[in-house]
């Protein structure tokens, strides 16, 4: 092939015009090949392709969109609350989302709501809901539009959409189960937020555990909290100071359950010869502490993942087909819990 003329610089300025002049063909040749529409004769594709590298030219994301009639962007929306970027849950996910769109070739968005405001749909094809929190209106809005949508962390059986979630009683249920099997019936739990389903899921998890076992559920073992540390500061303080206090405490996050064990060491407590401890995420941070903290492990990162592929058909497809997804939370022994040896 003839060298380009010289008359044409690289520049990052170079348009469409300039590769179709340089490669001796018509734009149309070159959108095509550019989009990959259509049948191109080869020594065309090789031309334009060279002409491409030798302009360093980079084709606007957007007119590719309008070209192929599909737009690559996904947006993931995570309801806004304080310290959200300290979060393991939520930098979980989008890890996990992140990877999959860069392995699926798929540009993300993300999108912090306070529910209240309006989402930004423009130039977006699908949208992934990260939990439902107040924002149910946001969500019926992209249904109605016909945008494919997925919703993680929040099991969504009344209306039409591909939802992923998290088997949270199971795995709350799961984990007082254990605390039964190692002798304790004084069971305490301090609750996440209960206006989120899977705080909601764990507290029914726990209820079902201790009626299952013959095991009376008390209204004074049950602290609700927010999920913040200062919560569960508070909560923690109560049940050591309680009458009649709890020999094992399952409490709804990691974090929070890092925080009742420092409670309980400052106030001259062993753990787990005094209290047994059970939290929930599989936090890494949960390795570090006194002694490494029994939890019960969710997969964010599968979640996540899986979230990007179901969306990603749903934008091949072109039509709503969804699919109700349930993943299971796993129990992780660790150090934290011990037979109940006392009367």
């Amino acid at each position: 092939m003839a060298r380009i003329k010289k008359a044409v610089s690289a520049s990052r300025n170079n348009s469409i015009v300039d590769v179709a002049r340089a490669s001796g063909v018509s734009i149309t040749t070159v959108s095509r090949v550019i989009n990959k529409i259509g049948s191109v004769k080869e020594s065309n594709r090789i031309k334009v392709m060279n002409a491409v590298r030798e302009l360093k030219f980079q084709p606007s994301v957007f007119a590719q969109r309008l070209a192929t009639g599909k737009s690559n962007v996904v947006a993931l929306v995570i309801p806004r609350y304080e310290g959200v970027f300290y979060s393991f849950y939520a930098l979980e996910l989008i890890r996990g989302v992140g990877t999959m769109c860069e392995a699926l070739k798929l540009d993300l968005l993300l999108h912090l709501t306070d529910a209240r405001s309006p989402l930004s749909l423009r130039g977006v094809g699908g949208i992934i809901f990260s939990d439902i929190i107040g924002n149910r209106a946001q969500l019926e809005e992209c249904l109605a539009k016909g945008i494919p949508s997925v919703v993680i962390n929040y099991y969504v059986d009344d209306l039409d959409v591909s939802c992923i979630a998290i088997d949270n009683a199971g795995g709350a249920e799961r984990a007082v189960n254990y605390l039964i099997e190692l002798g304790h019936r004084k069971i305490a739990h301090i609750t996440g937020d209960v206006m989120t389903q899977a705080a909601a899921k764990r507290l029914e998890g726990y209820k079902h555990a201790l009626t299952k076992n013959n095991i009376k559920v008390r209204e004074d073992y049950i602290f609700h909290t927010d999920y913040s540390r200062g919560a569960a500061r508070s909560a923690a303080e109560k049940l050591i100071k309680a009458a009649d206090p709890a020999t094992a405490v399952f409490v709804a996050s990691d974090a929070m359950a890092l925080e009742v064990m420092a409670v309980a060491r400052e106030s001259g407590k062993n753990i787990p010869d005094d209290l047994s401890i059970v939290g929930f995420d599989d936090n890494p941070s949960g390795l570090y502490g006194p002694v490494g903290l029994t939890t019960v492990r969710q997969p964010l990162i599968r979640m996540a993942e899986e979230s990007v592929k179901e969306l990603n058909r749903l934008i091949v497809l072109n039509k709503n087909a969804p699919k109700k997804i349930l993943l299971p939370a796993e129990l992780v022994i660790r150090e934290s819990c011990k037979p109940f040896s006392g009367g």
